[in-house]
């Protein structure tokens, strides 16, 4: 009799409760987490917010440290366009100071939960507009890091390779304590709304993806439908009410969740409840989307100021070649439907994608090499999670998918060190001289960067 075959989802192990977790509020004690005369247990990780999906900066057996009572803003420069940030400090309190100051991000950012040292040190994107700033990372111009022998280093842009190599370096060159960004004067963009079904979608997807816009959409596969927005910057576009963006934001991450969950609760029947939410996805996406949102900027398209991630929202995400995206949306739609119909799963909540543009400012950018889409699929469904996420990544690989290692569920690392191949020697190189002992180094981690 053939053993049964056990399904890896990518999780190195359960979450449980690790060992010691440190929560330093000055940069003294920060360096006393690292000093290895301190007897820290290893292996030490930096852990901000928590938003990953996967394990990576998470440990069964050693240390985690938290940055979150880091979270001073230290200073704004109006003159140069900078801000100075602790690590700890969240993006949307950063995002709400600086449009008091007149002043944005380079880049449109959605998970505002997240800290800036971890949007710093593992990727934290958007749909930026043409060739602008995709990853928060690549506005980053200089950075302290507390190292894994607990010393104090500054990277500026004069360290140009070491500055490349410590952006979504994903704590494994040392503990992110402060950072400075580039910013710019608010500018306002037009958004565009299109329904359409996913034929017309991959019409013109891959034209879309090298023009100098915005792309970011909502898919619907199971509905065949595509809610489409594209963003311009023009001369005049008009003014840039944050009341629609604050609705839209509301009803995409606060009702269709709870509602969802709800319906799962009550709901026994799965064709009758996922009808239901298709059709509530719809009305949704289609009023608040084409009739409200017409204009914006990065500080009122960044969604709630929130603090916390989004509770029992499971989500992974994978990035796929721009030039080949009308191909892998059809593929994606194929996949859902026969998931469905094969393992009885799908996901309840909209799949959000976004263009990501060419980025070579960090040696492990996802998109060093040539444009990506994004997709992120979300669920707050349990039952059935831990298989789709594994289906999921056999799609991703089978369609050249680019993973995170934060956010790519189930991912194997035979396939992320082939994918990153080119630019994980160099990588390897910097980290074995600064952290000779791999303190900083845990088991999910080492069956990549090992």
């Amino acid at each position: 009799m053939a053993s049964p075959r056990f399904r890896d989802t990518g999780r190195f192990v359960r979450r449980t409760a690790p060992a010691k977790v440190l929560k330093p509020r000055t940069l003294n004690d920060l360096m006393r987490c690292f000093d290895p005369a301190n007897r820290v247990p290893t292996p030490i990780r930096v852990r901000g917010s928590g938003s990953a999906s996967t394990d990576c900066n998470d440990v069964v057996t050693g240390t985690i440290v938290e940055t979150t009572g880091l979270d001073r803003i230290l200073g704004i420069d109006n003159y140069y366009h900078t801000v100075t940030v602790q690590a700890g400090v969240r993006l949307g309190a950063l995002v709400s100071e600086l449009a008091r100051q007149g002043l944005e991000l380079d880049g449109n950012l959605d998970q505002m939960e997240r800290t800036v040292g971890g949007a710093v040190a593992s990727p934290c994107m958007g749909p930026g507009i043409g060739s602008r700033s995709t990853y928060l990372s690549s506005q980053a111009i200089s950075m302290k890091l507390v190292t894994p022998a607990g010393k104090l280093m500054k990277v500026t842009q004069q360290q140009k390779h070491l500055l490349n190599t410590v952006r979504l370096s994903y704590g494994m060159l040392g503990a992110i304590y402060e950072v400075t960004l580039r910013v710019r004067p608010i500018a306002t963009f037009s958004a565009k709304h299109r329904s359409m079904d996913i034929d017309t979608f991959a019409n013109v997807v891959d034209r879309l993806a090298s023009r100098d816009v915005g792309m970011k959409f909502c898919l619907l596969p199971h509905k065949d439908r595509v809610y489409l927005d594209l963003r311009r910057y023009e001369d005049s576009p008009g003014n840039a009410w944050d009341t629609p963006w604050k609705i839209k934001d509301w009803g995409e991450s606060t009702v269709l969740p709870n509602v969802f969950r709800s319906l799962n609760r009550v709901m026994p029947i799965p064709s009758v409840k996922y009808r239901l939410m298709d059709g509530i996805s719809a009305a949704t996406h289609g009023l608040v989307n084409t009739r409200l949102v017409r204009n914006g900027n990065n500080v009122t398209a960044s969604g709630r100021r929130r603090r916390h991630k989004a509770r029992n929202v499971l989500d992974s995400a994978w990035c796929f070649p721009a030039t080949d995206f009308s191909l892998v949306i059809k593929a994606f739609r194929d996949f859902c439907e026969q998931t469905l119909e094969g393992a009885g799963y799908r996901s309840d909540l909209p799949i959000i994608g976004h263009r990501v543009a060419r980025d070579t400012s960090a040696v492990l950018s996802p998109s060093f090499d040539e444009p990506l889409v994004a997709l992120q699929v979300s669920s707050t469904v349990d039952k059935g999670w831990e298989d789709f996420v594994i289906d999921l990544a056999q799609f991703a690989e089978n369609w050249g998918g680019t993973p995170l290692f934060n956010q790519s569920r189930a991912m194997r690392a035979e396939y992320g060190k082939q994918i990153y191949a080119n630019r994980l020697a160099f990588f390897r190189k910097i980290r074995e001289q600064l952290d000779p002992q791999k303190r900083l180094l845990n088991p999910f981690l080492a069956q990549c960067f090992e």
